[in-house]
């Protein structure tokens, strides 16, 4: 089976949401089935106007996920830009998608209602989106409840090219939404995404990882009194708990006379614990930039010979090029 997703490189580093929430499943991925995982640095032009703060961050995202474990040997790792084909690939989707389908959009309505510009590119995300994914013949794509609809319209575009082109030829992707993986809650209780500024960086300076989960909202009730363990602070700390470590922990807040402060400490220590080995290995990462860049360039070639037979059969099937 044949695993695809991306990640956008628009901040320094992931997060705690970002690992628990994906990379986690990732390597479980890799070690089982054939994964390919790109940066999606094309995608990224949507909010960062920076040619230079768009390397740095693809760079930073390899780094980060090469510190979590995904294995280049086991997965294919790339760059999505050095994969011209998925480009052409995405305007020849684009020809057959409806204007209405892109309108229906929850990403572009979500984004241009905080303020986003209404761009084409953010408008027409979906199309590359499918073309990142039926261009490489992906069986199934990892993502979150809030990202199934752009799998259902990868899914009405690639029907729709068969349609018009040829019934045979793209693979329409299965949604691979894993029981038990809840989303992570940010520093103020929404999902966490870099769009809220709640997060919490991993591999941040220890300073600003002290400083976000300090910084996690909670309620006013006092210590002497039971606290609510649902509450998105007792969820974060529990991804770092075991089965009995959570079960004393919500019988302490229950009682009363546990401060969050407490909670928070220890959500500190047990957070910095766990990444200590992943951020070791960054750091070590991060002396021998040019081995990352040998990863992703390999990552690309891979990753091209799996696209170039798809693209090359849909412009045949299209009639593009000469016939002779």
């Amino acid at each position: 089976m044949r695993v695809l997703s991306g990640t956008q490189p628009t901040g320094d580093f992931l997060h705690v949401g970002n690992y628990f929430g994906a990379i986690a499943q990732y390597l479980v991925f890799q070690a089982e089935h054939e994964a390919l995982y790109f940066i999606a640095d094309y995608h990224s032009m949507n909010s960062v106007r920076d040619a230079k703060l768009r390397r740095e961050y693809t760079l930073s995202v390899a780094l980060d996920y090469l510190a979590c474990g995904i294995d280049p040997t086991r997965a294919v790792l790339f760059r999505q830009s050095d994969t011209p084909e998925v480009c052409e690939f995405s305007w020849l989707l684009s020809t057959v998608t409806p204007m209405g389908l892109l309108e229906r959009g929850h990403a572009y309505k979500d984004k241009t209602a905080q303020g986003q510009s209404a761009d084409h590119g953010l408008f027409a995300y979906p199309v590359l989106m499918a073309a990142d994914i039926l261009l490489y013949h992906a069986d199934v794509v990892p993502v979150g409840q809030d990202q199934k609809q752009h799998l259902e319209m990868t899914r009405d575009i690639a029907a729709r090219f068969n349609h018009t082109y040829g019934e045979d030829l793209l693979k329409l992707p299965e949604p691979c939404i894993l029981d038990g993986v809840a989303v992570v809650p940010g520093t103020d209780g929404r999902k966490m995404s870099k769009s809220y500024d709640n997060t919490i960086a991993m591999f941040a300076s220890e300073k600003a990882i002290k400083k976000a989960v300090m910084g996690i909202v909670t309620d006013s009730t006092p210590v002497e009194e039971p606290k609510d363990t649902k509450s998105h602070l007792f969820q974060l700390w529990s991804l770092f708990a075991t089965e009995e470590e959570r079960a004393e922990m919500f019988e302490r807040a229950e009682k009363g006379g546990l401060g969050y402060g407490d909670v928070k400490k220890d959500l500190l220590r047990r957070l910095l614990d766990f990444f200590a080995p992943m951020r070791e290995r960054r750091a070590e990462l991060a002396a021998r930039l040019d081995e990352v860049e040998d990863v992703l360039e390999d990552g690309a070639r891979r990753a091209r010979m799996l696209g170039e037979p798809v693209l090359a059969a849909a412009r045949e099937a299209a009639g593009l090029g000469s016939a002779l």
